[in-house]
């Protein structure tokens, strides 16, 4: 971990004392059990303000780079509804602590996202709890490598859609239809959308979708004045990429293809988020900012 993300340094060597070597872990996976944790930025994120007063969603939000975002955002004064799997509780919990900590409302809400009734109750919950919601993070995703197509279950198929694809879909529209003007929507993609890896057919699949809704939801919402954006991470060390998302043997070279040589961290990618839900982006509308190490893209 780093002490201030705002630190001059080289970012080639920044975390170098973070080793991914090869481990394996049962799903949906947990940064308590990583061998060595990614960083969030507990330590490193300093916020300025720039959330105060505003009500988030955030799937995915136990962990990686959803727990990251949740950090960040309460350190810019925001209030945030953790969604997360009831498995994913110990670590869901420490997220929580960070964001009271900083003096915000963390409400905690696990369960399934492959209910179309649930997401519909996280926005309702949403509501409920915090008064409202003007920012919605559809983070949360399922990753699983399968080395050959014949080995693609048809299970594994719906499962990757319905938590990648199907639950923004979802929630975008049950958020949308209680967000005011000045109001965010940002959806997780992935550069696998542009660069898709062999062994992960269904995952890519799921964000090059989830870019291509988001770009139509835009233009939909904005007259609106309801921004929708996209996030498009390179490889980043979280649990899903232990507990199955990459084959346990490749994680001492997770990473190591991009341009600085390395993968990045959830506290890398927060920022990111923070910059798309605060009005600083008024005018970046239907975007993917791509936070990937330095690969190129479309």
């Amino acid at each position: 971990m780093i002490d201030d993300q705002y630190a001059f340094d080289d970012p080639t060597k920044r975390y170098a004392g973070i080793d991914t070597s090869e481990q394996s872990q049962d799903g949906p996976g947990l940064d308590s059990k990583l061998e060595q944790h990614a960083d969030l930025g507990e330590k490193s994120y300093r916020g300025s303000g720039r959330l105060t007063g505003r009500r988030a969603l955030i799937t995915g939000a136990d962990s990686g780079i959803g727990g990251a975002t949740a950090i960040a955002f309460a350190r810019e004064g925001a209030d945030v509804v953790l969604s997360y799997l009831p498995e994913e509780e110990s670590d869901a919990q420490r997220i929580a602590g960070l964001i009271r900590d900083a003096g915000r409302t963390a409400v905690t809400a696990p369960g399934d996202i492959t209910d179309a009734a649930f997401c519909q109750s996280l926005v309702d919950t949403t509501v409920s709890e915090l008064g409202g919601i003007d920012i919605l993070v559809a983070n949360a995703g399922k990753q699983q490598h399968v080395e050959e197509i014949a080995d693609l279950t048809d299970e594994q198929i719906e499962e990757t859609f319905r938590t990648n694809v199907f639950a923004t879909i979802w929630l975008s529209r049950a958020a949308a239809a209680e967000m005011p003007p000045g109001s965010t929507i940002i959806a997780t993609s992935s550069i696998q959308a542009y660069q898709p890896s062999p062994n992960l057919l269904d995952y890519a699949a799921t964000k090059a979708a989830i870019n291509n809704f988001c770009k139509g939801l835009a233009q939909q919402l904005a007259p609106r004045g309801i921004r929708v954006n996209v996030v498009a991470p390179g490889p980043v060390w979280t649990p899903l990429q232990a507990a199955g998302g990459q084959p346990p043997e490749e994680l001492d070279e997770f990473g190591d293809s991009t341009p600085l040589g390395r993968p990045g961290q959830p506290a890398e990618l927060a920022p990111a988020f923070v910059f798309l839900a605060s009005g600083e982006s008024s005018y970046v509308v239907g975007e993917t900012l791509h936070v990937n190490g330095g690969s190129p893209t479309p």
